[in-house]
């Protein structure tokens, strides 16, 4: 993990953050690592959704996190990493989900699922307080190691989705994007887009990216690799 220190001055402006930012402790964890194929996941239990600090997990050893904007497929992508149908649920008002879910999986690891982002219709005090909250929860969360960022191959790249870049930055955390939705293009066009953001992403101390698309499949044994090194403490090399 990178020392936060030598970091972008890019500030995340999500929200408001404690001034004292735990330091992120990388450790080798016991036991075996957790192999994430579909079997594995079939283990995977809901925990709990967490609406403040308090009632986050304790003694965690590692959590990934997946934080995107409304309907870009994040719940989705979750359940078909995780090889369970209907493990994460879509709300049937998107923006209006204001908890942090966790999802436990073997040896104190998580997988995390934070509230969407950038959803235009939702009132300016729910939109606050999803900034407070995910901010609060990536400034002050040791045990993470690493934020997915699904974002539809159609309108990659955003303003919000440059912001949770920002704050993987000024934190010391690795960005993986994923391009969902990526069955829309042909495979030329998705491929064209996928290096525009590898690129772009070139500029970012720690990023990568790769095509996704629950609905056919393109990309999921990538993703579930990717999570199980995050998890596991081995961070996958920039894109190229």
């Amino acid at each position: 993990m990178r020392d936060r220190a030598n970091d972008s001055n890019t500030p995340c402006n999500l929200g408001v953050r404690e001034t004292i930012i735990k330091a992120r402790i990388i450790s080798p964890l016991s036991g075996t690592e957790l192999n994430l194929s579909t079997p594995a996941f079939s283990q995977i239990q809901f925990e709990l959704a967490a609406s403040r600090r308090s009632q986050w997990p304790q003694g965690s050893h590692a959590e990934i996190a997946f934080a995107g904007r409304s309907n870009v497929g994040k719940s989705s992508a979750i359940n078909a990493i995780t090889g369970r149908q209907n493990l994460a649920r879509t709300s049937k008002t998107p923006g209006r989900t204001q908890q942090i879910v966790f999802f436990r999986l073997a040896e104190g690891r998580y997988l995390v699922d934070l509230p969407g982002y950038g959803y235009a219709k939702a009132p300016i005090n729910l939109r606050r307080h999803w900034e407070t909250f995910i901010t609060d929860y990536l400034y002050n969360r040791p045990s993470l190691r690493a934020l997915c960022i699904p974002m539809d191959i159609r309108h990659p790249l955003t303003s919000l989705d440059r912001t949770m870049l920002a704050c993987c930055r000024d934190v010391g955390l690795h960005a993986h994007v994923l391009l969902t939705k990526a069955d829309k293009f042909k495979r030329g066009r998705a491929t064209t887009v996928y290096r525009e953001v590898c690129r772009d992403l070139a500029n970012e101390p720690a990023a990568t990216a790769q095509l996704f698309s629950a609905r056919s499949g393109i990309g999921v044994d990538e993703a579930r690799e990717t999570v199980s090194g995050f998890l596991s403490g081995t961070e996958p090399p920039g894109p190229q």
